[in-house]
């Protein structure tokens, strides 16, 4: 039923991976679109999410957060859609997915912020640097189609949403290995529904006078 799966988001958030991971799931879901001045930091949500923060799922009573722990979760939740490899070829899907929302988010977030940090601050920062995080992920992508092996997976929802999105805003560098792994994602029939919905719930823009 559609109430078991709640999504508590904003079209203007990374809640936007979370859409495209519910579509790819392909399972019914209901939609809460919250607002920044008023239910986000209401008492209702604050219940689910104490941080105040979005996505978050419900499901079956469960509350999940954080976009990568709603990935994983929603591949091992409902393994027919076929997101997550089996437990013996788990290694690259784990160490990526979680490569892309440890190092990655936080030397975007850090050279977005203006904080660059030293050479000597690099060996205590777990990204190292921008440079090092995007030198890995290049390497990791330069050999194949999808992040974790020969098919694409939950951990490309989330990987990939972190390069696109990287590019989009100049906060990764638009390198081939890059360019082509988000062209592969990009046009995926879910990922196009998951925009498509998402873009329909933004407000409306201002019109040239």
């Amino acid at each position: 039923m559609s109430n078991e799966l709640v999504f508590y988001t904003n079209p203007m958030s990374r809640g936007r991976i979370v859409r495209w991971m519910l579509e790819e799931v392909g399972q019914p879901y209901r939609t809460e679109i919250l607002d920044y001045e008023t239910t986000l930091k209401g008492a209702d949500y604050l219940a689910i999410n104490p941080m105040g923060k979005i996505p978050a799922l419900t499901h079956k009573g469960a509350v999940v957060t954080e976009c990568a722990a709603i990935c994983a979760y929603l591949a091992d939740a409902f393994p027919q859609a076929g997101l997550a490899p089996p437990l013996t070829e788990r290694a690259d899907y784990y160490r990526w997915l979680f490569f892309a929302a440890g190092p990655v988010e936080a030397a975007v977030t850090a050279k977005s912020l203006g904080f660059e940090p030293t050479a000597e601050q690099q060996r205590m920062a777990g990204f190292g640097s921008l440079a090092h995080v995007t030198d890995a992920l290049e390497g990791a992508l330069k050999t194949r189609d999808f992040i974790a092996g020969g098919r694409f997976s939950a951990a490309d929802v989330y990987v990939g949403s972190q390069i696109g999105w990287g590019m989009q805003f100049n906060s990764i560098e638009k390198r081939p290995a890059f360019t082509a792994y988000w062209e592969r994602l990009f046009n995926r029939p879910a990922s196009a529904r998951a925009r498509a919905i998402d873009d329909a719930l933004l407000p409306p823009q201002p019109q040239p006078a």
